[in-house]
């Protein structure tokens, strides 16, 4: 990571607040993250309106540096990647009774991430902060979470007599589909503070399926693993009034699409599932001219490791089968991504506590992993912690009918953005003050 010294503390954009005498006071943090909404509001518009999509994200990773200057935090930017690492020292002591603060390499150190990548998606919100850039969106909510990531980051700053630990900032790109997790676990982010983070958490904001402003926990498997699948179906062409003297690729692509969903149902368990979409079909030039290829390409979801493993041997087998009764052959390319994201069950406990005293009666348990898949997960390969769910939908409106992630359509409110802000800052200061006492 190639170093940015800070430049020295000034207000920056922010309205700071005046009150962060004791993170304890949960009302006061609240109220706190509350007073500087309008600054995380504004931040919020600006990402929306400018989104970069994949690992290089130049303006957003502009915006997120200018908003950290003067917060007094050691701030590093990406080699691979326009990432942005920023790490806050925290200088309580450890216990009521202590002196001096213990060195770096002896205090709990707590990583809070957020993902900045846009979707090539051309968005239809009608919002007066909608994208300016033709074909990209941030329909996933990312730019609420680097927005409530950097409130979060005043919010520390502010408390830093009361913050027992280092708090690690993570500022991701390229989470969709492009691991950018895995470049910053590469370039050292998890190590950033001097030793490894104690624990981690991730915000991520949903267009629908909760009530405005809930947050949603699970321990354990909490989203699914995710990998691709690329295939090329090999025949011979010819004339359409004529099947019988050709090797007709299409209609064996078709019955593999139909086989795959097939095998789900008849050699995968009901009760451990497995989903199998195929989003691109592509094949010939006319109606009537049999091709020599046909094409698809499929996105498989798994909740469990030996599921996964079955899919990458089963997929193939089952292709080259049908390929083979019907004469023709068959390229298959199957495509590991990202693994499931399993939050741990103290973290999550955790963080659970945390949310009944900041918004009582705001949050549920998910009964089911969800589909979607996180390179979150990359983090909690090495780092304990916890994935948090939290619902912007537009409120007043039916939140079960309303777009989802990824639609041209989705709109995130801006209401929850002070409270998100808040729950990540209230994390860092619980768990490094639990941490340095156990």
């Amino acid at each position: 990571m190639a170093n940015q010294p800070d430049t020295g503390r000034h207000e920056g954009m922010w309205h700071r607040p005046q009150s962060a005498s004791d993170w304890k006071g949960t009302m006061t943090l609240l109220s706190d993250a509350h007073g500087i909404h309008a600054d995380i509001a504004q931040l919020r518009h600006s990402l929306h309106r400018e989104p970069e999509i994949g690992l290089h994200l130049p303006r957003t990773q502009e915006k997120v540096l200018a908003a950290l200057d003067g917060l007094g935090l050691e701030v590093s930017t990406g080699t691979d990647t326009t990432s942005v690492t920023a790490v806050l020292r925290g200088t309580a002591p450890s216990a009521p009774d202590a002196g001096e603060p213990p060195s770096s390499s002896a205090r709990p150190v707590v990583l809070l991430r957020a993902d900045m990548d846009g979707l090539p998606v051309q968005e239809r919100t009608g919002l007066d902060y909608t994208s300016r850039i033709d074909g990209a969106m941030h329909a996933c909510g990312h730019d609420l979470h680097t927005a409530m990531l950097l409130g979060a980051a005043t919010l520390l700053a502010d408390r830093r007599r009361q913050l027992a630990g280092d708090v690690v900032l993570m500022f991701q790109p390229g989470e969709e589909g492009f691991d950018g997790a895995s470049v910053m676990v590469r370039e050292g982010v998890l190590d950033a503070a001097g030793r490894r983070a104690d624990a981690a958490y991730a915000l991520h904001v949903f267009s629908a399926l909760e009530p405005h402003g809930r947050f949603v926990t699970r321990p354990g498997v909490m989203l699914s693993a995710s990998d691709g699948v690329f295939v090329t179906v090999r025949g011979a062409g010819g004339h359409g009034s004529a099947p019988h003297s050709a090797k007709d690729p299409v209609t064996v692509a078709a019955e593999m699409v139909l086989g795959l969903q097939t095998m789900v149902t008849r050699q995968f368990d009901m009760f451990d599932p497995v989903v199998v979409t195929v989003g691109r079909l592509a094949a010939g030039t006319r109606r009537n001219v049999i091709p020599d290829t046909a094409e698809f390409d499929a996105t498989i979801r798994t909740f469990s490791e030996a599921s996964r493993e079955r899919m990458q041997e089963a997929i193939p087998r089952l292709l080259g089968g049908i390929a083979a009764a019907h004469d023709l052959e068959v390229d298959v390319r199957y495509e590991p991504e990202y693994p499931l994201t399993v939050t741990d069950h103290a973290e999550t406990d955790f963080a659970e506590r945390q949310l009944a005293e900041l918004f009582d009666g705001r949050h549920s348990r998910l009964a089911q992993p969800l589909s979607g898949s996180e390179d979150f997960s990359r983090v909690l390969a090495h780092v304990p912690g916890s994935f948090i769910g939290l619902s912007a939908a537009p409120p007043g409106g039916d939140y079960r009918e309303a777009p989802f992630n990824h639609s041209p359509y989705a709109a995130f409110d801006d209401g929850v953005l002070a409270d998100g802000a808040a729950l990540y800052a209230r994390l860092a200061l619980a768990r490094t003050a639990d941490l340095a006492l156990s």
